[in-house]
């Protein structure tokens, strides 16, 4: 098969494009034939050698979390699943007799695992993986709006819903409306019944971040985001910051916080470590909380929501397959709105 794989750690540059061994089926998995993948921040990471000596990542290797293709094949103990079925494929992965899968806390295992990050991904023509992570979807949508859901939209749904538990009337500030964990995360946000505020560094993302249903939008470029939500909240705060950024933010999300509001978040874009006042957490009561992913039965939810209109599929721009790296780059650069994809 055909595929865009990497040998050495470095830039975009290291991504190569051409024949790669067929994944091998087993008794109980499936042979999804990828129609598109959607980018994520983790392949970055992966490429870059962020997780070298610490996670066991295959070499060489393929990236790519988010699949969506059809049945090739199944295995023989795989019953439920037919040949030419729509799919998409659960990044997160877990055995199920695994105690914490039993309790729907996938995530929290040690022994949780990442589709293109522990395992060869989605920047392929074929992937083989086992029968209880592929799920069936309708015509609904394009494999390319598919592609988009599974990894961010779980994301945003876990932060949103398991690990600060939003409630309707709370206000929540989501950071950066462009990505694509922060386009699922306004859309979750308002079905729980938030008001929603956002940031984007360019104007020409103010309407689209409206129409995913942010009440306002900040431009972080040329205001300061935390004054702006004091202004807009009466000098109260928000309940809630929604954030992927980390340390370039992280003392303007604590300062933008209500008295006992919650920080979430799921990522370091702008670098690992940040430092804080004490004496704000302690005085104000604020929880901060992490999250990784989410579990296979909130991803079923997730899904449903999609099924039912609830959330949307937001894309910014699909590449060739062979297009990786420039895909990648545009990533880096920031420039998209929505999810970046790759067609198969």
């Amino acid at each position: 098969m055909n595929a865009v794989y990497f040998e050495q750690y470095g830039g975009p540059e290291v991504l190569k494009y051409g024949n790669f061994k067929d994944p091998v089926l087993g008794f109980d998995e499936v042979l999804v034939g990828i129609r598109a993948c959607a980018l994520n921040h983790l392949d970055l990471w992966v490429r870059q050698g962020t997780y070298k000596n610490k996670i066991a990542i295959p070499i060489p290797h393929i990236l790519g979390s988010d699949v969506a293709g059809v049945v090739l094949e199944v295995g023989k103990g795989v019953k439920h699943l037919k040949k030419g079925e729509r799919v998409v494929v659960a990044p997160g992965q877990l055995s199920a007799s695994d105690p914490l899968a039993l309790e729907s806390r996938d995530s929290f295992s040690p022994h949780f695992q990442i589709l293109g990050l522990q395992s060869q991904g989605g920047y392929a023509e074929k992937v083989a993986v086992h029968s209880r992570f592929v799920i069936p979807v309708s015509g609904r949508f394009s494999f390319e709006e598919w592609a988009s859901v599974p990894l961010a939209s779980l994301t945003a749904y876990h932060m949103l819903t398991a690990r600060v538990g939003v409630k309707p009337g709370e206000t929540v500030l989501v950071h950066a409306a462009g990505s694509g964990v922060g386009s699922a995360a306004i859309q979750i946000a308002k079905f729980l019944g938030a008001t929603v505020f956002t940031t984007v560094g360019d104007f020409k993302k103010v309407a689209r971040a409206k129409k995913l249903g942010a009440d306002e939008v900040i431009l972080y470029k040329t205001k300061d985001f935390s004054k702006e939500v004091m202004k807009l909240t009466n000098d109260k705060g928000v309940e809630v910051v929604f954030d992927h950024i980390g340390p370039e933010i992280w003392e303007k999300n604590i300062s933008s916080l209500a008295r006992g509001g919650r920080l979430v978040t799921c990522g370091a874009t702008s670098g690992p470590r940040a430092e804080i006042d004490i004496r704000y957490l302690y005085a104000k009561q604020l929880g901060i909380f992490g999250s990784y992913m989410g579990s296979l039965a909130e991803l079923h939810k997730v899904l449903g929501l999609v099924e039912k209109g609830f959330l949307k599929p937001t894309l910014d721009r699909a590449f060739a397959l062979k297009e990786a790296a420039e895909a990648q780059s545009r990533m880096e650069a920031r420039q998209s709105f929505g999810k970046i994809i790759l067609k198969v």
